[in-house]
């Protein structure tokens, strides 16, 4: 009995880190697709969701039978639960990737905008973000968890650089109605970009405190942490 637990217990680690990776390609998709405006990569996006879908699902069914025929306890109990927590947010990120992905087909379509470097400086540290939130689900290390946090700020101020500069994009003058709507419609589909990527950052802060929930037993969320302890 437990050499089949450590098996399904292996099984569910591999599950999750095969999602883990199949979302950062997503989003790394997503983010090229926008940024080269390659419609071709952005529908790969899209397409490719399923397969997230259906890893999710299959965590969710190790973790019913594991919970249903091991009772796990103490830190297997943890690690069972804080896998589910951390698909979840996965597949949550993957959705933001197909978003993106969606607003990127429709910015294709029309000439591009101005060119946004806060864009290009939110892509990173949410892209940043993400893997230190996969690397220290990985290497068990909650310095690096709790640590995103910071990020988080980051990828806020750049969320509101982004904000102001397509605002102030959206009231300059602009000869002919046409030509004005179009101009707020493109502005309006990449404020919503932004909003994905501060959303993935928010998700990848999430993973985080699963991560210190799993190794340390310890709930930092809602709670402020001592970053030198």
């Amino acid at each position: 009995m437990e050499r089949h637990f450590i098996k399904e217990m292996d099984d569910l680690k591999m599950t999750l880190l095969e999602m883990a990776a199949a979302t950062r390609r997503a989003f790394e998709e997503s983010t090229q697709a926008y940024l080269k405006r390659d419609e071709d990569r952005a529908r790969r996006v899209i397409e490719g969701d399923k397969k997230i879908n259906d890893l999710e699902l299959k965590i969710d069914q190790i973790v019913l039978k594991l919970l249903a025929l091991e009772q796990p306890m103490a830190r297997d109990l943890r690690f069972i639960l804080g896998t589910t927590k951390i698909s979840k947010e996965l597949e949550r990120i993957a959705d933001q990737a197909v978003n993106i992905s969606e607003r990127t087909l429709f910015l294709c379509q029309h000439p591009p905008l101005a060119h946004l470097p806060a864009m290009e400086q939110l892509i990173n540290v949410a892209g940043e973000m993400l893997a230190a939130a996969i690397s220290s689900f990985v290497e068990e290390d909650t310095q690096k968890a709790i640590r995103i946090r910071q990020m988080d700020d980051i990828a806020d101020k750049y969320t509101l650089e982004v904000l102001q500069a397509l605002i102030d994009t959206m009231v300059q003058s602009t000869p002919g109605a046409e030509k004005r709507i179009l101009n707020t419609r493109r502005s309006i589909q990449t404020i919503i970009i932004s909003r994905c990527l501060e959303r993935v950052g928010d998700l990848a802060t999430n993973i985080g405190e699963h991560v210190a929930f799993i190794v340390k037993a310890i709930n930092i969320k809602h709670q402020k942490v001592d970053f030198d302890k």
